[in-house]
């Protein structure tokens, strides 16, 4: 029997409640399809930050390094915390200690899931630059707290890092529909978005076989919301892509369904499995936070481990849930109801 290595850091607020749930459907599909999952809990979070002083001991990433993946619930607390502190504190450093430059995010109904467009028969992929770009970190501030206050902050981007990200989403296309659009804001940032579409340029005489479109940030946000069944897989740089998928998760219902992978595509470190909603402290523990973004991302975590029937297996159990209209609707349905449901779906 196969054994795979997992860490769960379920985090603050509901980021417990799906993980728990996203647990147990994924040990019923481990003794569905005859594999076994070792998950080992790490309490990083933002009351670890208040006892410790760290989101993460000094020794996480090392830590971390030993598994075949990890799953994270979701990290935050703001009246605690600062995003700020915990952002930079656990989750991306955990994303660029593993090259994990590739995030991947799906954008589709699921069936009984009412959007809030006209169009509903859509399949977007986001490919959202993970490690470097806007969220680089590169910057300071100087004479704080005066008028002469500066605050500077520099985007940096590398050919390796645009190009394998390209690259990445050229593949993808190549494996799905055969369509990629590259996103940037060329008209207005002449250095770095100038270099992106060069580079697409490059690329796109590599990749014959896929149709390559290029659009600006504001015109792929009217794009989504006007005529997303146009759309295939997007690649984004890192704010960008962070932008359009929660958009993206607005037209497929809402961050309840809303997964996301962080990929690091050569395996040299483990890759990291979250859904893209946050940690809602105000419906923490209250068994009604929607588990169905949390438990598709682990979904995409089977498939990325090679447990691929299982994984289409559980994404199956998903739609067969919300297809009898449980889950669909936020608070209508207990999180326990919701994975009881799905559990059910997967074990007939």
């Amino acid at each position: 029997m196969k054994s795979y290595e997992i860490a769960l850091i379920p985090g603050d607020g509901i980021g417990v409640d799906v993980t728990d749930a996203t647990v147990q459907v994924m040990d019923a599909a481990a003794q569905k399809f005859g594999f076994h999952l070792n998950n080992t809990e790490f309490p990083w979070s933002c009351e670890w930050y208040l006892q410790h002083g760290t989101m993460m001991p000094e020794d996480g990433i090392e830590t971390l390094r030993a598994f075949d993946a990890i799953f994270l619930g979701a990290v935050g607390w703001p009246e605690t915390v600062a995003d700020s502190v915990s952002l930079h504190g656990l989750l991306l450093p955990i994303r660029k200690a593993f090259t994990q430059y590739a995030n991947i995010r799906p954008h589709r109904l699921l069936p009984g899931v009412q959007g809030p467009l006209v169009a509903n028969a859509f399949d977007i992929l986001c490919i959202r630059e993970n490690t470097e770009g806007e969220y680089s970190g590169a910057g300071g501030r100087v004479h704080q707290g005066t008028s002469d206050e500066v605050a500077v902050e520099t985007s940096i981007f590398t050919r390796t890092g645009v190009e394998r990200i390209l690259r990445f989403g050229f593949e993808q296309a190549r494996a799905r529909r055969g369509h990629l659009t590259s996103v940037t804001k060329s008209n207005a940032q002449k250095y770095s978005m100038v270099f992106w579409d060069e580079v697409t340029r490059e690329l796109a005489a590599e990749y014959t076989d896929v149709a390559v479109s290029q659009m600006h940030i504001d015109a792929m946000a009217a794009k989504m919301v006007m005529a997303p069944q146009d759309l295939d897989v997007i690649v984004a740089s890192n704010l960008f892509g962070d932008i359009l998928t929660d958009l993206g998760a607005a037209i497929q219902g809402g961050l309840g369904f809303a997964a996301s992978a962080n990929i690091c595509p050569d395996r040299s470190g483990p890759s990291m499995f979250e859904p893209v909603h946050g940690s809602a402290p105000d419906i923490a523990g209250q068994d009604i936070a929607n588990p169905i973004a949390a438990i598709w991302s682990a979904a995409m975590m089977l498939e990325h481990l090679g447990e691929t029937e299982a994984a289409t297996a559980v994404l199956s159990a998903i739609e067969a849930t919300t297809a009898q209209g449980i889950g669909t609707h936020p608070g209508k349905h207990a999180t326990a109801v919701i994975t009881a449901a799905i559990i059910a779906e997967l074990e007939l």
